[in-house]
């Protein structure tokens, strides 16, 4: 997936759930991505914002420590 739309996909996660109260917001980013993002996802998710967060909602920057970072594959063969 390209980088633009992951972040799309993620900033609309974080539009969503701006209708919640202040305190679920973020919590429902997380939980979001954590129950309906494959770990291939999150990995690309953790590898853009771990180079720059810039293009990301602030709401998606604060869930990121909430999110499970997948743990690298072992490489074939």
């Amino acid at each position: 997936m390209s980088p633009d739309k992951l972040r799309y996909q993620a900033n609309q996660i974080a539009t969503f759930f701006a209708s919640q109260p202040e305190q679920e917001q973020v919590e429902g980013v997380a939980d979001h991505i954590n129950k309906f993002w494959d770990p291939r996802m999150r990995t690309q998710l953790f590898e853009i914002a771990d180079e720059s967060t810039e293009g990301f909602k602030p709401m998606v920057v604060a869930a990121l420590k909430d999110i499970r970072r997948p743990e690298k594959l072992a490489s074939a063969g």
